[in-house]
């Protein structure tokens, strides 16, 4: 299985670094593991869907 970088998974999906490495903290991209200090993410891993909470909207006026 190959595996990228923070930094990478950052420019693929758009985000910072810190946030990728916040998601795999939390584990919510499947497959991430620490190696050491650094982080290895699947080449196919998806960016995880933003949390939402049900009966908060999603604007206010």
């Amino acid at each position: 299985m190959e595996y990228i970088t923070v930094k990478q998974a950052a420019e693929k999906w758009g985000v910072t670094p810190r946030r990728v490495q916040i998601l795999c903290a939390e584990e919510r991209i499947k497959g991430a593991y620490r190696f050491g200090r650094s982080w290895m993410i699947p080449v196919r891993a998806v960016l995880p869907n933003a949390r939402k909470k049900e009966d908060e909207p999603l604007y206010t006026r």
